[in-house]
């Protein structure tokens, strides 16, 4: 008497004959070759390609010749009142050293608070690497060579020179306002 788990020797061998049957029929059936593919391959490639756009049509340009002998060369710097004057007018101090706040782009700092009273206030910047500094009127800070004029409770003021392009060097406001964290 054979129990439910257990399979007969004729049986069982029958099983596997026709597993091994199935399993040789399907790598029969991928051993065909590649030939239709390379058919496929070979008839796409045959196919004529789409037209190509046409190439467009070049504009032929009124030539001109400048002929202004007498006239400034329009590639040159102008020439203007301020370059003339022998450099009057603002110039960074080039022997001057530099201070630690000059090293930071103005934006990156930041105005932390004041120390005193006024007109003896003291300023206090934060730099991006959260470090304050203590600065007074006549210091510089920002990289535009902005020295201090004015520190109030809420702000601090500075000029910074900056190039004009020509040579020379043109003067601007700039403010520092108190951080609001």
């Amino acid at each position: 008497m054979m129990r439910s788990g257990e399979s007969s020797g004729p049986r069982a061998a029958a099983r596997a004959a026709l597993l091994a049957l199935c399993c040789a029929a399907l790598l029969v059936g991928c051993g065909r070759g590649k030939s239709d593919l390379e058919a496929y391959v070979a008839e796409v490639q045959a196919r004529p390609g789409p037209p190509l756009e046409p190439l467009p049509v070049m504009q032929q340009f009124e030539t001109f010749e400048y002929a202004a002998e007498g006239m400034r060369d329009p590639f040159s710097a102008p020439i203007d009142d301020a370059a003339s004057a022998g450099g009057a007018g603002p110039s960074p101090i080039p022997e001057r050293r530099k201070e630690v706040l000059e090293a930071y782009p103005l934006d990156s700092l930041d105005m932390v608070g004041t120390l005193g009273e006024p007109p003896n206030l003291v300023g206090l910047v934060m730099d991006p690497d959260r470090v304050v500094h203590r600065v007074r009127i006549g210091n510089y800070m920002g990289q535009s060579d902005g020295r201090i004029t004015v520190i109030e409770q809420d702000r601090i003021e500075l000029e910074e020179l900056v190039s004009d392009g020509a040579g020379g060097w043109l003067q601007r406001d700039a403010t520092v306002a108190l951080d609001d964290q």
